[in-house]
């Protein structure tokens, strides 16, 4: 890993010479363990061609320097802005890159107030860009968080009755997914069963799950910082038509995205593979999500699979593929899988079956 993050560092000092800074500060918490190692709460990177600072406070003087060793550790204690004006009279830095999305206004009056000297200059994407695509190392801790998830699903679902709650089924995947590696949830579990399921981000309530109906369950275990992304669709007993119609629907759709999802496409593109099979079904008023977004370190980041986005698949990105039909007062299908773009086209992470049905109940 030590390796991966040199070269992190590298790629991010040639981003810094090509955005005409002399030094940039990182602030969001992601983008600073990607960086440096850090996964401490609190502290800002500041990099330049020669140097790599990180300054945090007390709680961390310990942590910082085996997780972030190529950063020299500056402690600040609880005001760690009145760093800075050393840092930069170090690096003999002018011109100085902060970032815009991430960097509160309350925060960039503080860094004004403590550094006047310097030229503040707002950035975006330089560390975002090398996110995008993803190292060995990486993908090794995402394949780990999706084959967790897999087994947590094929586990723990035949143990759902009806009669349930929502919310006792969504702790039985979490605490399973707990005990064996996750370090946390990517994001809270979604169990919709019924007319729940029409929303495609609903949490967990204390409703029944009930047989026959639509039961969406979305869910993504954490493993040493990256995310898992899986959603699939079940039902407790026999299906009905409508059931069985609308899910025909979305797995064609999921399918035929998959299927042609390769480098050197647009996010659009894949996006209207999709779509355009669910609205020639006479669902497409019922799709109103994107068709997939990136995750890694964040959940939601960079590229998205959406009508909006000119971004250009690269190998090395990975990917969710997730179309979906919800129908107010009946429910809804999606069905998600996690992929990583490859030279030729894309690799399915996930493994969990697409079986509707759940044997026994």
């Amino acid at each position: 890993m030590r390796d991966n993050l040199h070269k992190r560092l590298a790629a991010l000092r040639e981003h810094i010479l090509e955005a005409d800074i002399d030094a940039l500060v990182i602030t969001n918490p992601t983008n600073r363990r990607y960086i440096s190692g850090f996964t401490g709460s609190a502290g800002i990177l500041l990099v330049n061609a020669t140097c790599a600072f990180l300054a945090t406070d007390f709680r961390y003087y310990e942590q910082a320097p085996s997780q972030a060793p190529a950063f020299s550790l500056k402690k600040g204690g609880n005001e760690i802005a009145k760093l800075l004006p050393q840092m930069l009279d170090d690096m003999h830095a002018s011109r100085v890159g902060f970032e815009s999305v991430h960097l509160s206004y309350a925060d960039y009056q503080t860094y004004i107030q403590a550094a006047p000297q310097v030229e503040w200059v707002p950035t975006t994407g330089l560390v975002e860009d090398l996110r995008v695509s993803k190292d060995g190392a990486e993908l090794d801790l995402i394949r780990q968080a999706v084959a967790l998830t897999d087994t947590a699903f094929t586990e723990v679902t035949p143990q759902f009755k009806q009669g349930m709650t929502e919310r006792e089924a969504a702790w039985l995947l979490e605490s399973f997914m707990r005990v064996h590696g996750a370090e946390q949830m990517a994001f809270d579990i979604i169990v919709a069963g019924g007319p729940n399921g029409a929303m495609p981000h609903a949490h967990p309530s204390d409703a029944p799950l009930l047989r026959g109906q639509p039961i969406v369950i979305d869910m993504g275990a954490r493993v040493q910082g990256y995310d898992a992304d899986m959603t699939r669709t079940i039902c407790l007993g026999p299906t009905d038509n409508t059931f069985r119609e609308i899910y025909a629907i979305v797995l064609r759709a999921q399918q035929a995205a998959t299927a042609a999802l390769r480098p050197q496409m647009s996010g659009k593109e894949v996006d209207t593979i999709a779509r355009q099979i669910i609205t020639e079904a006479g669902y497409g008023d019922y799709f109103g999500h994107s068709l997939g977004h990136g995750a890694g370190l964040d959940i939601h980041e960079r590229p998205r699979l959406s009508q909006s986005s000119s971004e250009i698949l690269k190998p090395g990105n990975t990917v969710t593929i997730e179309p979906g039909i919800y129908l107010p007062g009946w429910g809804g299908i999606r069905i998600e899988d996690f992929a990583v773009i490859t030279e030729t086209g894309c690799e399915v992470l996930t493994k969990a079956s697409k079986e509707a049905s759940i044997p026994g109940t």
